[in-house]
C-alpha cells in the first residue's frame, strides 16, 4: 500500500505518512491523526480520506460533479508572460514533480509569496524576498501567477 502524500501547510514540504517524525516513534501514532512536518517540525492535522469525508457509496456515486470555479481569462499566468520589473503573486506550482516543488519551497517559492520579475532573457531571473532565483524555461512555465493590479 502506497501512502498518501502530505504536504505542510506551514513550509510547503511533500512527504509521505511513513517519512512523519511522530510516526516513527510514538505509541499513539496508529490512533493519531496528527502529522509532522520532517522538515519543519510543524506539526498539523491529517485530512480524512475523500471515501471517509463523502459519506455513503451511493451518495457519493449519486452526487453533482462540483463545478470548477471559473477563472477570468486575465487572472493567471505563468511566469513566461510576465515582463521584466513586474512582480505577481503565486497561486501554486504546476508540473508532476513533487521534488521540484519541494526544491522551490526551500527558496521561498509557495503559493500566496510574491516574486518580481528581475530578467526574462538568457535565464528568467525572479526574486522571492531576499532570494534571487535563476529558473530554467519549464520551470518558470509551472509557476502560476496572478498579476498585482495596476497602481
Amino acid at each position: 500500500m502506497i501512502d498518501q502524500l502530505l504536504t505542510c501547510p506551514l513550509c510547503g514540504f511533500e512527504f509521505e505518512r511513513a517519512d512523519s517524525l511522530c510516526h516513527h516513534g510514538c505509541p499513539l501514532g496508529a490512533l493519531c491523526h496528527l502529522a509532522r512536518c520532517p522538515a519543519c517540525d510543524y506539526e498539523f492535522p491529517e485530512k480524512l480520506p475523500a471515501a471517509a469525508a463523502a459519506g455513503p457509496w451511493w451518495r457519493r456515486l449519486f452526487a453533482r460533479k462540483p463545478a470548477e470555479p471559473l477563472c477570468p481569462a486575465d487572472a493567471a499566468y505563468t511566469v513566461l508572460d510576465l515582463h521584466g520589473g513586474e512582480t505577481a503573486e503565486v497561486l501554486g506550482l504546476g508540473g508532476h514533480s513533487p521534488a521540484r516543488r519541494n526544491s522551490l519551497a526551500v527558496f521561498g517559492l509557495v503559493p500566496g509569496c510574491e516574486i518580481a520579475v528581475l530578467q526574462r532573457y538568457p535565464s528568467y531571473v525572479v526574486r522571492v524576498g531576499e532570494t534571487v532565483l535563476a529558473l530554467e524555461e519549464d520551470v518558470a512555465r509551472d509557476i502560476v501567477v496572478r498579476r498585482e493590479a495596476a497602481a
